[in-house]
This record gives structure tokens, C-alpha cells and sequence, in this order.
């Protein structure tokens, strides 16, 4: 029986791939502000305050962030690419 666990940890992320999963979380984070707070508008209940709407700004800043993590991880890619053909 082989074993499925290799005695050295191995490290599969490429860089970026934090920024990805952390933009990830604050763009769903963004999303459910945003329905939270389009639901009384919709319900015709009274609207949250201004805050409310500030913290639905998450999802763009999500998306930017998850943005960056890709274009890092291209980046890095590229350079083991132009390694790999110079070696």
C-alpha cells in the first residue's frame, strides 16, 4: 500500500493565490451587504443607514484585490517561464 502522505509537505500555492482567496471573501462579504441592503428598498421598509451601503463597497474592493492576486501570480509565471527557456 502506498502512502498517500508524503513525508515533506508540499507547497503547491503560487503566489497570489492569498490575494485571490482574500478577495474572494471580502467581495462575498460586499455581496451580502448589498442584498441586505437593496431588500428594503424592494420591501418597502425603511433603508439602512449610510453605513450599510459604504460596507456593500466591500464587493469592488474585493474584486480588486482578488484582481491583483491574479495578475501576481501571472507575473510569476511568466518569470519561471523566461527561466525555463533561458536554462
Amino acid at each position: 500500500m502506498r502512502n498517500e502522505n508524503p513525508a515533506v509537505p508540499v507547497d503547491d500555492s503560487a503566489p497570489g493565490d492569498g490575494l485571490v482567496k482574500a478577495g474572494v471573501i471580502v467581495f462575498a462579504v460586499g455581496a451580502v451587504a448589498t442584498l441586505v441592503t437593496v431588500a428594503p428598498l424592494l420591501l418597502g421598509t425603511d433603508p439602512f443607514p449610510t453605513v450599510a451601503y459604504l460596507v456593500s463597497m466591500l464587493m469592488g474592493v474585493g474584486f480588486l484585490i482578488a484582481a491583483a492576486g491574479l495578475l501576481r501570480s501571472i507575473a510569476a509565471q511568466r518569470r519561471q517561464a523566461r527561466a525555463g527557456r533561458t536554462a
